[in-house]
């Protein structure tokens, strides 16, 4: 496979969230705001693209009665030391938005998923290329997801004021209002792409 095609695999044909629909917990709990999505979905790119090399050199010294165990513990591995790095040097407000839900990108069906299914198939290359591209997927419908419940919500994208406070709609900010964006945004996905 060219690298070009990988990324774009991961960006339209098997985007996680609009196409396979996999890692709703922190898509639909974090995407209250467009920062908080990019922010989450740069972390699960950086897993995904860490533990995708690490699982391609490995697999063929991991036998397969432990693959699992082995791939979660490379993936926990990653995890940790992103905590660290977030707590070092991520503003407070993106910890504290975040919270829970970076450690959970261990037991995330997209990290685990692209493990299974891709890099542990192929060459530590390509599968560094499927998780910037599953990353860069990710991070995309987490933004656009973020962006659209925040202008609705709170009338601005990134902090940045764009509608008055009348025209704000607190349903899109709550919970409720991202299943309700998720759902037309899966519609508009699956209508504007080809089959």
């Amino acid at each position: 496979m060219n690298a070009l095609k990988i990324i774009i695999n991961g960006l339209v044909k098997e985007n996680p969230t609009f196409v396979l629909t996999l890692g709703m917990c922190p898509t639909l709990a974090t995407t209250t705001s467009a920062i908080n999505g990019m922010s989450m979905g740069l972390a699960t790119m950086a897993v995904l693209i860490c533990t995708n090399t690490v699982i391609s050199l490995i697999k063929n010294i991991t036998p397969d009665q432990v693959r699992i165990p082995v791939f979660i513990v490379v993936i926990a591995a990653f995890v940790t030391i992103l905590q660290m790095f977030m707590f070092a040097y991520a503003p407070d407000s993106i910890n504290k938005s975040l919270g829970i839900y970076i450690p959970l990108i261990v037991v995330n069906c997209i990290v685990l998923g692209r493990a299974e299914s891709f890099a542990c198939k192929n060459s530590a290359f390509s599968s560094m290329l499927d998780g910037l591209g599953i990353g860069l997927g990710f991070t995309l419908a987490l933004v656009i997801l973020g962006s659209v419940r925040e202008l609705l919500g709170a009338g601005s994208i990134f902090g940045m004021v764009l509608l008055p406070e009348t025209t704000n709609i607190l349903l899109f900010v709550l919970p409720p209002g991202a299943f309700i964006t998720l759902g037309y945004l899966v519609a508009i996905f699956n209508r504007v792409m080809p089959k």
